[in-house]
């Protein structure tokens, strides 16, 4: 890969930009085949050192809060979608400054700030309504937000046709990191339930969890279901995928700290699965390590832990082709998405530097922390 890890501090978030640049030239052509406008979710990745090369191929950001949208405003400068389950009053203002687009979680919702959207002059600010279809494949119920009583979106019974009124497009999310056979089932559900609703509509947002750039992903049934509704209904189509603009481009850089032996070999890292990489926990899943294999593929294995007190900061098991001794670096895969965004200074844990690699520059370290951004935090 051309990266020497070793140069970089530890632990350390690395993005490589020949890989982000080759997942935003197929969501790209996604985009030229079919006309969809295709949005970063910073909820995802906020990485905001290449909203440049982004913005040269995506349309804009899509946010979930204040700061959010005013990062995607700043620093990228395209559309700004904004949506959540419900809006703060005292922010509403400065969020319409930044803002193109706005869905709704609910008609109390979008009833209390309409009048305030449409008194804007400087700009036209469209708005949507999320839909809830009440149809998921999503298994875990913390990532379904279709499951029963969830509080995202409006049902079908809810909706009375006088409520659209106003309304310029509907927002459906439905899944999370799944195939377009998954979207290509729940736009049947969509379209039987809501279709009345969606041929009075300039657009229709069909969310994100579309695993795009991953290498089973089926595209050419992706471009059907996106060409399914923009031919029967004539709408624009939007997606907000976050994971699939970041999928596979980054590693997160770490350091074996000591190795100690209870009833198995325990690496002990200056990374942390609660700190560094908590999906890891919450999800829960297991990262790849590079030239490392599953428990007794290889001949030496260890648990890998966390450097906090908390009993479960476990990453996982792996195994090895020699012996970790401290000092040693892991170079974990996958690491760019849901990391940066969601990492927090438990235990006073210092949070990983922020670099970056193209071929021009090298390795290039954008950001390091410190004890000020943990204190800073605090009161």
């Amino acid at each position: 890969m051309n990266i020497d890890f070793n140069a970089l501090p530890s632990p350390c978030y690395i993005v490589d930009e020949r890989l982000l640049k080759k997942n935003l030239e197929t969501l790209d052509s996604i985009q030229k085949r079919t006309g969809c406008s295709i949005l970063l979710a910073l909820k995802g990745f906020s990485m905001f050192s290449v909203f440049p090369l982004v913005g040269k191929y995506l349309k804009g950001i899509t946010s979930s809060s204040l700061f959010e949208a005013r990062l995607g405003f700043e620093e990228m400068g395209k559309e700004v979608h904004i949506y959540a389950p419900s809006y703060i009053e005292k922010d509403f203002d400065e969020l319409l400054t930044y803002c193109d687009h706005i869905v709704f979680n609910s008609f109390d919702q979008w009833n209390q700030f309409k009048d305030k959207v449409k008194n804007v002059r400087s700009k036209k600010i469209e708005c949507g309504i999320r839909i809830n279809p009440e149809y998921s494949e999503i298994k875990t119920p913390i990532y379904n937000p279709c499951y029963k009583y969830s509080r995202l979106g409006v049902t079908l019974s809810s909706i009375k046709p006088h409520d659209l009124d106003g309304i310029d497009g509907l927002h459906f999310h439905t899944m999370c990191e799944q195939n377009s056979d998954t979207l290509e089932r729940t736009i049947k559900v969509v379209d039987e339930k809501f279709g009345e609703y969606i041929k009075r509509m300039k657009w229709l947002n069909l969310g994100g969890g579309h695993h795009i750039t991953r290498p089973d992903y089926d595209i050419e049934t992706l471009i059907r279901s996106i060409l399914f509704f923009k031919d029967k209904y004539g709408v624009d189509i939007y997606l907000e995928p976050g994971e699939a603009i970041a999928l596979n481009t980054g590693y997160l850089v770490s350091t074996v700290l000591d190795i100690v032996d209870n009833g198995m070999k325990i690496a002990i890292l200056d990374t942390s699965a609660a700190c560094h990489m908590p999906d890891v926990l919450e999800m829960p899943y297991r990262p790849n390590i590079l030239d490392a294999g599953m428990p007794d593929e290889y001949s030496y294995t260890y648990r890998l832990g966390g450097n906090t007190c908390l009993a479960g900061d476990i990453i996982g098991d792996y195994s090895f082709k020699r012996p970790l001794k401290p000092g040693d670096r892991l170079v974990f895969c996958d690491m760019a998405h849901y990391t940066m965004v969601k990492n927090n200074t438990f235990n006073g844990v210092n949070l990983p530097s922020i670099a970056l690699y193209n071929e021009t520059e090298g390795i290039k370290v954008i950001r390091q922390f410190g004890y000020e951004d943990f204190k800073s935090r605090l009161s």
